[in-house]
């Protein structure tokens, strides 16, 4: 039954948009197992799609990272646990019937482990893109900070203890 309703729910999206270009932001899970060139690979192939449907706003091209939780997926083989995954997204412009082959394209697409899709608008996207750069290079300066922090917190807690 829920499945009939987000079928409903899309088909009103299909017929609302009409001919107007929308913004949508794909976000997707690579299989950690992949070589680096597969990983590679596997992007640009979805970036080319959505390239050839659409406008590019922004992308994050694929990174690893430890996964919240883990993500099962059934496969031929047997069940298969990511607790990592290559994380990338890429932000679009495209009508509503391109932004459907997109989808279609990211669901069957087997290294693909997982994939989130949502409106949004281009000032959003070029804020992610930046906020991601930003991101980047802070890790470097957060460590230390946290370095000092223990640091301080350890040498607190010998001077209470004497």
């Amino acid at each position: 039954m829920a499945k009939n309703q987000e079928e409903d729910v899309f088909a009103d999206e299909l017929e609302d948009a009409g001919s107007e270009p929308r913004v949508y932001e794909l976000g997707f899970h690579l299989d950690p197992e992949l070589p680096s060139e597969e990983v590679k690979k596997a992007y640009q192939a979805m970036r080319e799609l959505i390239m050839g449907k659409g406008t590019l706003v922004a992308e994050g091209e694929p990174h690893m990272l430890q996964l919240a939780y883990t993500i099962s997926r059934q496969e031929t083989a047997g069940r298969r646990d990511f607790d990592s995954a290559y994380f990338s997204w890429i932000a679009y412009e495209a009508l509503a019937s391109a932004h459907a082959e997109v989808l279609a394209a990211a669901g069957s697409d087997k290294r693909i482990i997982r994939f989130i899709d949502v409106l949004t608008t281009k000032d959003a996207a070029r804020h992610s893109a930046e906020m991601h750069e930003l991101a980047q290079k802070a890790p470097e300066h957060a460590s230390e900070t946290e370095e000092a922090a223990d640091a301080e917190l350890d040498a607190a807690l010998e001077s209470v203890a004497v």
